[in-house]
């Protein structure tokens, strides 16, 4: 890994995190700033909590977050999940938050309040979603780690699910981050070494309703955390490397009460048709530079065009084989990049496939 940090050098720093804290306990606040990124602060509490809601309010400075202007600075950080921390360990946890305006209007990059509503104003379909999220790790001169300084490795073939030197790189620091979302109770359902080297995945849910937003988030956030220990640089651009090179994107599972019952696959059919007429609206949604990973090459669809297919992962749309045979389950979408937002996914997914919000109809 990085020279700066040394296996025993993270050895050390993780024996500290581990002391005794005298009573308290500490309580990592995170949120999504302007920029689609996260940002955390600590704050110390004198007892431990069990639920979100034994939780205070906070505020931080907006205006170094791209989320406020300077003379009006203040947004307030509302608690809406608490997980344990497997960074320090013990009692301390981290909080997932919703920003909020000081005149108790949701900041506009709270994209969790809409979503959330959706998911409540249609709960009766219990909604659930499943991530794949993509993800590239770069060495400290921003080039995917593990590549020869300028050039290129060998062309893509030998690294999905690849084992051994030469075929994957960072799988420490993915290890890590597997085994801190696990702590973390993170719905974490699998890894994998994706098609281009250095490039790796990894699958959240299924989740039901809003906690699959705030289980991904906070998943991102860990592996910021992870990667900082190893000092290797983690990238969501949906293309990374220009050329011959597979994009990363964030692949969407999708499943209804209806489209599980028997005979689904009308429910998901359905489904394709209010998805083909809302195409544009979801793209706009699905990530910044997603125009140069969708090109109809790299296992993707072309942007301009909607289309699904079963077992088709050249589609917008793919329906599972197995699904297709059992004539039920789910359908994967495969437009979102990696760096689009679950709650604006899974949010605008929910408002197409039933309607807006009952004050809304």
């Amino acid at each position: 890994m990085a020279e700066s940090t040394t296996i025993s050098n993270t050895e050390t720093l993780m024996k500290y995190m581990k002391l005794d804290q005298k009573g308290a306990v500490l309580a990592e606040y995170i949120w999504i700033d302007g920029s689609n990124g996260v940002r955390s602060k600590t704050k110390t509490l004198t007892s431990p909590v069990k639920s979100y809601k034994e939780l205070s309010e906070w505020n931080f400075d907006g205006s170094s977050c791209g989320q406020a202007e300077g003379g009006n600075s203040d947004v307030y950080l509302r608690p809406v999940a608490i997980f344990p921390d497997p960074i320090r360990l013990g009692d301390n946890i981290l909080v997932m938050c919703e920003c909020w305006d000081h005149d108790g209007t949701p900041n506009k990059f709270n994209y969790r309040h809409d979503a959330a509503r959706q998911m409540e104003a249609h709960k009766d379909q219990k909604p659930w979603f499943g991530l794949e999220q993509e993800y590239t790790l770069l060495g400290d001169d921003g080039w995917p780690y593990g590549w020869p300084k300028g050039g290129f490795p060998a062309p893509q073939g030998p690294y999905y699910c690849g084992v051994g030197t030469t075929k994957v790189y960072c799988r420490d620091v993915v290890e890590a981050h597997y085994k801190a979302c696990l702590y973390a109770g993170i719905k974490v359902s699998g890894i994998n070494a994706e098609v281009m080297p250095a490039q790796w995945e990894f699958q959240v849910g299924p989740c039901e309703g809003i906690e699959l937003g705030d289980h991904l988030w906070m998943a991102r956030w860990l592996l910021y955390r992870v990667a900082e220990e190893f000092g290797v640089q983690i990238t969501f651009a949906p293309k990374p490397i220009k050329g011959d090179w597979n994009g990363t994107g964030l692949h969407t599972n999708v499943s209804t009460t209806d489209m599980r019952k028997d005979g689904g696959m009308k429910a998901i059919e359905a489904a394709m048709g209010k998805l083909e007429k809302r195409h544009v609206e979801h793209i706009k949604l699905y990530g910044e530079g997603n125009i140069e990973r969708m090109t109809g090459e790299h296992e993707t669809a072309s942007i301009d065009k909607f289309d699904w297919g079963v077992a088709n992962r050249g589609a917008s749309i793919r329906i599972p084989r197995q699904c297709a045979a059992d004539g039920k389950g789910y359908f994967e979408d495969r437009r979102p990049a990696s760096n689009a937002c679950p709650y604006q996914i899974t949010g605008i997914m929910m408002e197409t496939l039933f309607g807006g919000l009952p004050e809304e109809k």
